[in-house]
């Protein structure tokens, strides 16, 4: 699972880019406790969603051409320039080109082998996220990929990301850590869209994961503040019960009460 001691190629940031961010902040505020401040007049709308004063994500206004409402996960680079010629030379593409962020450090967006959007988070002021892994908190992300050996050579490349087969009862997981890190430090997976035909319907993406205490009644609040339920409340184990939603916008996300680490 995620923690906030980031190390390179590790997820430490993530945003929601909705066509109504008020609507947006009322409905995470509403499921997760979040609540929203803007970053300042000079941030374009853009602003950052609390919990108990620790910062949890951000989010902020889209318009037309600028995309469908998604979350971004944001991966840690010590150069973002480099990276961002890395992608290239990977074959993927540069949708935002890297830029200074109010002091705060530089981020791009790129698009991998397969087109799926992600961000890149040089840190300066802000490292990422001031929590991790806990509820409310980010704690996983996942890729949905058509071709998981082509999407593994990619970020290996990119971000120097390692994949290993985690072995399920239904049956083997593509794993993903950072560069020499090991199974001890897995953040994420990578799924072939062969083997989800409701995600293959809306192509390729990374979905992000919250942690939360009550997988089932967060479904339940989350389909009564206008959620689509893409994946209802199911139980894999040794992992947790999860979800898969997508807010009112159409933003997808997925919710898990992990269970509890083995001794």
């Amino acid at each position: 699972m995620l923690t906030t001691r980031f190390v390179d190629g590790a997820p430490n940031w993530i945003d929601v880019g909705s066509p109504d961010l008020d609507g947006a902040a009322a409905f995470y505020g509403a499921l997760f406790g979040w609540r929203f401040r803007s970053a300042g007049p000079d941030a374009g709308g853009y602003g950052f969603f609390q919990l108990d004063g620790k910062t949890v994500a951000g989010g902020m206004p889209t318009g037309p051409g600028q995309g469908p409402p998604a979350w971004t996960v944001y991966f840690r680079s010590q150069d973002a320039r480099a990276t961002t010629e890395a992608a290239e030379q990977a074959h993927g593409r540069v949708l935002s080109q890297p830029l200074d962020v109010m002091g705060e450090g530089h981020m791009a967006i790129l698009a991998d082998q397969a087109g799926v959007p992600f961000g890149i988070w040089q840190p300066a002021r802000t490292t990422g996220v001031d929590a991790a892994g806990e509820p409310g908190a980010l704690c996983w992300v996942e890729l949905y990929t058509p071709d998981i050996a082509a999407a593994a050579a990619f970020y290996h490349k990119v971000l120097g990301l390692e994949t290993s087969a985690v072995p399920f009862p239904a049956g083997t997981y593509t794993g993903v850590n950072p560069a020499g890190a090991g199974d001890d430090a897995l953040f994420g997976g990578m799924v072939p869209l062969a083997d989800a035909p409701a995600e293959a319907e809306a192509g390729p993406y990374w979905l992000p994961y919250f942690e939360v205490r009550d997988t089932d009644a967060v479904v339940e609040r989350a389909e009564r503040l206008g959620a689509t339920v893409r994946l209802p409340a199911t139980t894999v184990e040794g992992v947790g019960r999860t979800a898969r939603l997508a807010d009112p916008y159409g933003a997808r996300f997925a919710v898990i009460t992990s269970e509890p680490p083995q001794d």
